[in-house]
């Protein structure tokens, strides 16, 4: 790194530096100076944020009405590894992704590919050690449960454990978020698998064995699950996180779709983890990548997460302070004890043992 990362806080000890090598808003000046040369950038490029994914909607129309920065999406159903592409093939012209929000798992792999600048936020200390890069290339910001959601005016039973879904009833039903060798939900879903059928954070191949069987049984279904494909039936059954599947039944009352989605956290299966937000070593718009990066773990962009069902990576910590939306906190499903996450060794195998074996063991 080209200095120390300032402490929230701190005054800068040679003078502000620029938004495109600041390490925290006190190096380049103060919020008020990164706030400034935000609004003087005017635009923001993001990519792959649906706007019913975490409250990013509700995220993104914040940040423009409170800075008056046009924010654009890329690909907004778009995968965690897509992300990081689009870092590498658009370096250069401009339009590359200002920030990325990925899975833990791209967020590091990403660092290690030199593609991350050094940012730590206000509330950087807050952030538990366990959910942020120690050179602050990454800090996770929301997280949840994996789940199973299920229409029940198409299922008559819906399924509550992974061990349900290897029932008869479910032919061509279940299907995830994805890609699991490209989206980061999706992944997940497959080590809950392997959770729920003898595997570890150790070893996710019983995961893969699992969807191998529902493959060959024909319970899986190959097809990517959406509100879309929810809406139109060719999805019933969905493995995603806790905080989407809630939020789609939410959106389906809403508009009075003849949908009755149901969310169920499997407790055979019980995998939790965390998104990680980032800035783009190479940012078209450094400053309002910073300023962005502020809004999303300011208690205001906290519990817009919360709002939408995901869980802040910052809500312990707003909790002691008094700035939780704590009504917002009590609409969260219970889980059962506290979740634990596998370690940067683990991750990094079970990421190669998916890119490895996935196609062959369920596509043939």
């Amino acid at each position: 790194m080209a200095a120390p990362l300032g402490a929230c806080g701190e005054e800068p000890a040679a003078g502000p530096r620029a938004p495109a090598v600041a390490t925290s808003a006190a190096d380049a000046g103060g919020m008020a100076a990164l706030t400034a040369a935000a609004k003087e950038e005017g635009s923001l490029n993001t990519i792959a944020l649906p706007e019913d994914w975490a409250g990013y909607g509700a995220l993104i129309e914040g940040f423009r009405k409170k800075y008056g920065i046009k924010v654009t999406v890329e690909n907004p159903e778009g995968s965690s590894q897509e992300e990081i592409n689009a870092l590498k093939e658009h370096r250069k012209d401009g339009s590359a992704p200002d920030v990325i929000d990925v899975g833990d798992s791209f967020a590091r792999a990403a660092a290690d590919q030199g593609l991350l600048a050094p940012y730590e936020v206000a509330a950087y200390d807050d952030i538990p050690k366990d959910q942020k890069d120690a050179r602050a290339r990454w800090a996770n910001n929301y997280g949840g449960y994996v789940s199973i959601g299920c229409d029940a005016k198409r299922v008559k039973t819906c399924p509550a454990t992974f061990a349900d879904l290897r029932r008869p009833e479910y032919k061509g039903a279940v299907a995830l978020n994805g890609d699991p060798t490209k989206s980061g939900s999706a992944f997940a879903g497959v080590w809950a698998a392997a959770l729920a059928n003898g595997g570890s954070f150790d070893d996710i191949q019983p995961g893969i064995d699992f969807f191998a069987e529902l493959s060959r049984n024909g319970n899986f279904n190959p097809v990517e699950s959406t509100p879309a494909t929810i809406e139109n039936g060719r999805t019933p059954i969905s493995i995603d996180w806790d905080f989407l599947n809630l939020g789609y039944a939410d959106e389906f009352r809403r508009k009075g779709a003849d949908v009755d989605w149901r969310t169920a956290i499997p407790f055979d299966g019980s995998f939790a983890q965390y998104y990680a937000s980032a800035v783009n070593k190479e940012a078209p718009h450094p400053a309002a990548a910073r300023l962005w990066q502020e809004y999303v773990f300011s208690p205001e962009g906290q519990n817009i997460r919360l709002l939408a069902y995901a869980r802040p990576v910052l809500m312990d910590a707003m909790e002691k302070d008094g700035t939780l939306d704590k009504v917002a906190a009590e609409n969260l499903p219970t889980v059962e004890g506290t979740p634990t996450f596998p370690t940067q060794a683990q991750r990094d195998k079970a990421r190669e043992t998916v890119n490895r074996n996935w196609a062959k063991a369920v596509s043939g």
